[in-house]
């Protein structure tokens, strides 16, 4: 049979479209089925270059007696998370009520409105100690339906209640100096000095963390533990987790990096760009840019949210077997595919990184790169009311909303272009973005319509929360002049987590860079100049500062023009570098031996 996915833009959810499940994709539909049936929903969360999503539809999704008491029993949903985070926050965040072992494939079993009475994971078609099989675990959760619905509905809206009062943030006060680096510090205490990272196995990159270790702040008031992230950096571009073509793995299995989970995501190796070029790693940094661009970079200019750690091998599915083989021998070999879903925040990481890397390095094709991406996103990801929305595929939208975090990291990467490139327009169109960010989206109107309590959790997961993302990019619209009201939109998100923030600093990094920002008042560099290659640029261009931005006159006219107060007085400069720190400017200079390369 053929379900309801086949013409999805989801390659996760096409992958599904065989299954003899009767699925349902992500919409009203499924739910007035639930209701009709008065059964309740099986809702599945995974992701394209899930491996044990993978595991669990050839085990049981596409088993037909475990497919047949699906469709007898319940309403099956099929969800990709990458799609829809916010449905996927919202079922995690109700999931942990039932288990901690969190993750995907997540499954969850709802009433007909949506509201979670029993979640787990992954369960295998055959008990595995400590592990039920799916098929007893599907025949319990029938039972209850049927013999003891009003205590599964009772629990049900109890998840809900508590949801919703743990949304309600306690505004606090900016954490200073010593706070951050006592956050830093704990975070250090973490540290895995034999294999270098934090924690045990599994090993992910963290690269959230690690952002607010390699701050100014931190680097001053900390300094081990800012070496902290410079070791877990050279431990893990050293190691099996980091590729022979440049590219990162998701996480590795082992304390000592071995052994990796191979799929490789846009999130972490946009955001390892930028923790290489802060680390002043080139060879890392290098690595890196040419994977975005030579693997995950989609037809038109967009970048594809994965690469699988599956692939064909001698007629066989093989986890990993791709990566294992020397880059010499690969050439005869199908690569694992890439899930070319182009997912809007997800661009703008990368539109940033790659922005920024090309401007440090003179790497013009990856400026263009960034540029070709910016371009993509902001032409194809959109709605028929014009409004960004959360991904597109092969050039067509997706229907999906775009979230808070998608339209903040976009705009953050445009500020960042504009920079690079000295063109005002994209600063202008990051502003307007940013402005849309900050007088709110409205979510998953599904989620809305059944009173489905959104997740309160403002932790960083992959990539920052939504509120960690609205700050950073309001805190470098404010570094560019374009108004105080945008430092005190960061400072207003920062204090409402600050308290939370410091208390668990490892899921809060992005939020407390931030605040390190708000701290240490910015060192900014504009140079003006008819020669953007030229040596006042280019040593410019190896500074400590928060802002280096190279234009010409007209260029720097046109940022004062659209209202970045940085670039003002300077459209009739000639050869002249401007050191400003928090937008006060000592006299400019022209000789490059006389600009000062630290802060």
């Amino acid at each position: 049979m053929t379900n309801r996915l086949a013409d999805t833009l989801s390659p996760y959810l096409r992958a599904h479209a065989d299954n003899p499940v009767d699925w349902y994709p992500w919409g009203s539909e499924a739910f007035a089925e639930a209701q009709r049936r008065d059964v309740p929903l099986l809702i599945s969360i995974g992701y394209s270059t899930c491996h044990w999503c993978h595991v669990m539809a050839r085990e049981s999704f596409a088993d037909p007696d475990t497919a047949a008491l699906i469709n007898r029993d319940f309403v099956a949903i099929k969800v990709d998370r990458e799609e829809h985070p916010d449905v996927d926050g919202a079922y995690m965040a109700a999931a942990s009520a039932f288990t901690q072992n969190l993750g995907w494939p997540l499954t969850v079993f709802t009433t007909p409105r949506g509201r979670t009475f029993y979640a787990g994971t992954y369960w295998p078609p055959e008990a595995r100690q400590p592990m039920p099989a799916f098929r007893d675990v599907l025949a319990a959760v029938h039972e209850a339906w049927t013999l003891r619905r009003a205590q599964a509905e009772e629990s049900a809206d109890a998840v809900t209640d508590a949801l919703a009062r743990a949304g309600a943030a306690m505004p606090s006060e900016l954490p200073d100096a010593a706070a951050l680096a006592g956050a830093a510090e704990a975070i250090a205490a973490r540290e895995d000095r034999q294999f270098g990272g934090f924690g045990g196995a599994p090993k992910f990159p963290v690269a959230t963390t690690l952002s607010l270790l390699q701050t100014p702040l931190v680097r001053r008031e900390a300094p081990d533990a800012a070496a902290s992230a410079d070791r877990a950096l050279a431990a893990m571009s050293a190691s099996a987790l980091c590729d022979a073509d440049g590219g990162f793995f998701r996480y590795a299995t082992r304390r000592d990096w071995t052994v990796p989970h191979y799929e490789r995501m846009l999130t972490d190796n946009a955001q390892l760009l930028d923790i290489a070029l802060d680390a002043g790693d080139e060879t890392t940094a290098r690595g890196i840019a040419d994977f975005l661009v030579g693997t995950l970079r989609r037809e038109g200019g967009g970048f594809g949210a994965a690469q699988d750690s599956e692939s064909w091998i001698d007629g066989e599915r093989s986890e990993g077997g791709y990566y294992l083989r020397p880059v010499s021998e690969r050439a005869g070999l199908e690569p694992p595919a890439v899930d070319g879903k182009v997912i809007t925040g997800w661009n703008g990481l990368a539109v940033a990184a790659l922005a920024r890397a090309g401007a440090t390095y003179g790497e013009t094709a990856w400026v263009q790169a960034a540029i070709d991406a910016a371009e993509y996103v902001l032409r194809v990801n959109r709605g028929p009311s014009g409004a960004l929305v959360r991904a597109s595929l092969d050039g067509s939208a997706s229907e999906a909303v775009a979230t808070v975090a998608d339209v903040a990291l976009l705009a953050d990467g445009l500020f960042v272009l504009a920079v690079a490139t000295g063109e005002a327009g994209w600063a202008v169109e990051g502003r307007t973005l940013l402005d849309v960010a900050l007088a709110g989206i409205q979510g998953d109107p599904l989620l809305a319509e059944h009173g489905i309590a959104v997740s309160p959790d403002q932790t960083d997961g992959d990539l920052p929360s939504d509120a960690a993302a609205v700050a950073a990019a309001s805190l470098t619209a404010w570094r560019l002049g374009a108004g105080d009201r945008y430092r005190e939109a960061a400072a207003v998100r920062v204090r409402e987590h600050s308290g939370s923030a410091i208390g668990q600093p490892f899921a809060h990094g992005s939020l407390l860079r931030v605040a390190a920002g708000l701290v240490d008042a910015p060192r900014q560099l504009v140079v003006v100049t008819g020669e953007p290659g030229g040596a006042l640029a280019s040593r410019a261009r190896t500074a400590d500062a928060d802002v280096i931005a190279v234009v010409t006159p007209s260029q720097a006219r046109a940022f004062a023009d659209a209202g970045f107060e940085l670039f003002e007085g300077k459209g009739s400069a000639v050869e002249q570098a401007f050191d400003c720190r928090a937008f006060v400017c000592r006299l400019p200079v022209s000789d490059p031996s006389e600009m000062v390369l630290e802060r």
